[in-house]
């Protein structure tokens, strides 16, 4: 069995100024002229692949000046290897057809090899560790750099861009997320200063820029896993709410969502965003406040839109089987939030405190179900000791939890999601649970 060949590219180790001119490379080899080109396709089939040019990206079968030939494989590189060189069986097969050997070459471009074979060839042999990935927002390609690559962050950005047609901007994060807004300073290492974005994600198009607001594209899994688990017809409250990936589709999903984010930035693209996806302004109200004020108001802010209005007409979806026309549905305001989603993983559980008491001096007309809450975060641990069980981080998480609310829950009133590894001692997990009513009464 025949297995493709990738030329290697040639070495420029020490180039920090990109320079396609340097990956030119010439391989000779030997071709064969056919006679009867009819017989072309029964060689390019029948010859023992060993001996037919076997490289990615280049066919057996080549056409010049209206003329086809087939290459032979690399290893011939004189017309003089292929008398000892060729199987008995190709040689039949040529004389059958008629040939007449001849040397040509194959030209390998910078065009043909992969952005980790170029920059294989590009770094010192001592950065093993080619940084070739990057996450994508939009037309943005964001990378970080540890400071050994740094030498070399232009030719990396290009190459990048190169390779990515999609790409226009290459940026590097400055410095680590810890600032209020969750942002951080970003290089553009190449490419066009372009910062405002479109991302798809969950059927729904968010339009930002990318330098002032917070935007993951590694968490679009976990956007659509918990939208997906919010269902429909709930109210859902979203204290952290960025630019709207929990609150924008929930809200098409016929959920009534109450959303805020702290920035300024991330408020007014929620807004933007909620029009340009076409979300009924009714089913999603959109705030710029303080995560831990929202959350002490938001039963109020429910029940003011109840008093005012108990239901809420949905435009037509479709239309009826028993009679041809589009009906209008109907959505009764709740009394209670059902999900409480708190994606600020860095900090989101030091805001449980503001559960407390919120469903104190509240009128509802029947005893409301507890809400879920669901909770971002992160949790390290000792790289140089054994990676903690399950139960251990259980643990763990369920004490930060308990000292928060000032109520102890146990592992068994949580259901723990694992997102993601972040670093390699550091993962971000997905807490559920429902609230405790002593909490939400204040009654601890």
């Amino acid at each position: 069995m025949s297995t493709f060949q990738i030329l290697p590219p040639p070495t420029c180790k020490g180039m920090t100024v990109l320079d396609t001119e340097a990956f030119r490379t010439v391989t000779p080899v030997v071709a064969v002229m056919i006679k009867n080109p009819r017989m072309l396709s029964k060689l390019s089939k029948e010859c023992p692949p060993n001996d037919l040019l076997q490289v990615k990206k280049f066919p057996t079968v080549f056409e010049e000046n209206g003329k086809r030939f087939l290459v032979l494989s690399t290893r011939f590189k004189e017309i003089s290897d292929t008398a000892n060189g060729l199987d008995p069986k190709t040689y039949e097969l040529l004389e059958e057809a008629g040939y007449e050997f001849f040397k040509t070459e194959i030209v390998t471009t910078y065009k043909y090899w992969t952005s980790e074979e170029v920059l294989r060839a590009v770094l010192p042999d001592d950065l093993s560790d080619v940084p070739n990935s990057f996450s994508m927002v939009g037309h943005i390609a964001h990378l970080n750099l540890r400071d050994q690559f740094l030498p070399y962050k232009h030719l990396i950005g290009q190459v990048i861009i190169d390779k990515n047609p999609s790409i226009k901007t290459v940026v590097r994060k400055l410095d680590s997320i810890n600032t209020t807004f969750r942002t951080f300073d970003m290089e553009v290492i190449a490419g066009e200063e372009l910062f405002e974005v479109e991302q798809a994600e969950s059927g729904c198009r968010f339009q930002f820029d990318f330098r002032k607001v917070y935007w993951n594209s590694r968490l679009h899994t976990e956007h659509e896993r918990l939208v997906k688990l919010f269902g429909k017809g709930k109210a859902i409250c979203d204290p952290f709410s960025g630019v709207g990936p929990f609150a924008i589709p929930a809200a098409k999903h016929d959920n009534l969502v109450f959303a805020s984010d702290l920035n300024p930035e991330s408020y007014k693209a929620m807004v933007k965003n909620s029009k340009l996806n076409k979300v009924n302004p009714e089913m999603l109200h959109c705030y710029n406040e303080d995560a831990r004020e929202f959350i002490k108001t938001s039963i109020k802010k429910l029940h003011e839109l109840r008093k005012q209005t108990p239901t809420i007409v949905l435009p037509p979806k479709g239309k009826s089987k028993k009679k041809n026309v589009e009906q209008p549905q109907k959505f009764d305001v709740p009394e209670y939030y059902s999900h409480y989603v708190m994606n600020l993983p860095a900090s989101a559980i030091e805001f449980l405190d503001a559960f407390r008491g919120i469903y104190k001096d509240v009128q509802f007309t029947s005893p409301p179900p507890q809400p879920l809450a669901h909770v971002h975060c992160f949790h390290k641990f000792d790289p140089h000791l054994p990676e903690p069980t399950k139960g251990e981080v259980y643990e763990a998480i369920c004490s930060r939890i308990s000292d928060s609310m000032g109520y102890k829950i146990s592992p068994s009133d949580l259901t723990l999601h694992d997102v993601r590894r972040v670093a390699p001692s550091k993962d971000m997990y997905e807490a559920s649970f429902l609230v405790p009513n002593a909490v939400l009464y204040d009654e601890v």
